[in-house]
């Protein structure tokens, strides 16, 4: 009788994780963004920004294209607010400008204009 009830109780684990896990996998989207970054302590800004945004799985900028990708959950954040993360930091972010404040507080090889 214990055996059942611990193969119950794992199937029913196992079934209930997959779950969990399969809500997961369709609320992940991926998001690419222009940014206005032109050197790694850039990349390094933006993606920490970005660490601090719940929801956002991963991102990573590609410095040479100044294209940051992230992937985030879209139950807990959206677009608009990995862009105003990004802009916060100091970054242009497709059409959201940067914080000029933020932008003030940048590295000087980090500032373009």
């Amino acid at each position: 009788m214990f055996r059942i009830f611990l193969v119950l109780l794992f199937a029913f684990t196992f079934t209930f994780k997959s779950n969990i896990f399969s809500e997961e996998i369709d609320n992940l989207k991926k998001v690419e963004i222009k940014t206005s970054a032109v050197c790694e302590h850039c990349k390094e800004t933006i993606e920490g920004a970005l660490q601090k945004v719940s929801g956002v799985k991963t991102s990573n900028l590609d410095v040479d294209s100044k294209i940051v990708t992230v992937e985030y959950d879209s139950q807990k954040t959206n677009i608009d607010e990995i862009k105003k993360a990004i802009s916060k930091a100091g970054y242009d972010a497709d059409d959201v400008k940067k914080d000029s404040r933020a932008y003030k507080r940048l590295r000087k090889c980090c500032k373009v204009d």
